[in-house]
């Protein structure tokens, strides 16, 4: 069985926050990417909307992704943003 996980996460910066978010995404992307089972961690730009942040992820399974959510450059990061973000988080399996 597969028990690969991929999260969208889909981050919109509030008005006048842009600038900080992205640096708040930027500084846990190195981190995170280090981590035990941790297969992606891409961060992107909308290019037509400023503050619309889409991160990419792929972890071996969901203890991969409970470890990463519990850890310290993670928690930073979400109390950092969590006044002055929109987050969506969608977990899908690969299937196929």
């Amino acid at each position: 069985m597969n028990n690969l996980l991929c999260v969208v996460a889909t981050i919109i910066a509030k008005p006048g926050h842009e600038n900080t978010v992205r640096e708040a995404l930027e500084l846990v992307v190195p981190a995170s990417r280090l981590e035990d089972g941790c297969l992606r961690y891409d961060l992107h730009l909308n290019n037509a909307v400023p503050g619309h942040f889409v991160m990419l992820e792929e972890w071996s399974g969901t203890d991969a992704l409970t470890r990463h959510e519990s850890s310290p450059h993670f928690q930073a990061l979400a109390q950092s943003v969590k006044a002055i973000t929109t987050i969506e988080l969608t977990k899908m399996t690969r299937i196929a």
